[in-house]
């Protein structure tokens, strides 16, 4: 065998070896939950209260809040008495200008959602919270809001579930 049969075999051999080797991986979504002490959470409706409406809003928010619940916990949701409470309302629903061309016009327009929440924690009233979190979207001006809504509403309520679920029971 010459040297660069040596040196490809060599090499191959590494390339293995590095990827069947141990690794460590973060995930910043795990909650860190006590089990012992809680073991379910009520989640209320939260009704859209902004003066600007996109109905389906509603549904697509607490169906995601309930969804990133239980696929991130082993808490069971129940309607009343939970250890844990989330409840609260969409308070703001809004579209602005973002950007201005050269011509003067708008360029782009911020669409953005808030959603106020009141957490509370039966097992640990330290960790109750009353906050407002919000996400926010861009789109070209050369796009009408229906064509883009239903995607950056899909959006920004994913955005708003994950920072709601972190401030609740992540605790990072």
């Amino acid at each position: 065998m010459d040297w660069t049969s040596k040196l490809y075999i060599t090499l191959c051999l590494t390339i293995i070896m590095m990827l069947s080797s141990c690794s460590v991986s973060y995930k910043f979504n795990g909650a860190s939950i006590d089990y012992t002490k809680v073991k379910s959470i009520q989640i209320a409706e939260f009704p859209i209260r902004s003066n600007y409406v996109w109905a389906p809003m509603g549904v697509m928010f607490n169906n995601e809040i309930k969804n990133e619940f239980s696929s991130h916990t082993k808490l069971q949701q129940v309607r009343r008495n939970g250890d844990l409470k989330l409840e609260g309302e969409i308070t703001s629903y809004e579209q602005r200008n973002r950007s201005v061309a050269a011509d003067g016009y708008s360029a782009q327009t911020e669409l953005s959602m808030t959603v106020k929440v009141r957490f509370t924690n039966n097992t640990n009233h330290s960790e109750d919270f009353e906050r407002d979190f919000t996400a926010s979207r861009s789109y070209e001006n050369t796009q009408s809001l229906t064509s883009v809504q239903e995607d950056l509403v899909s959006q920004m309520v994913k955005e708003i579930c994950e920072q709601i679920f972190n401030a609740a029971v992540a605790n990072w």
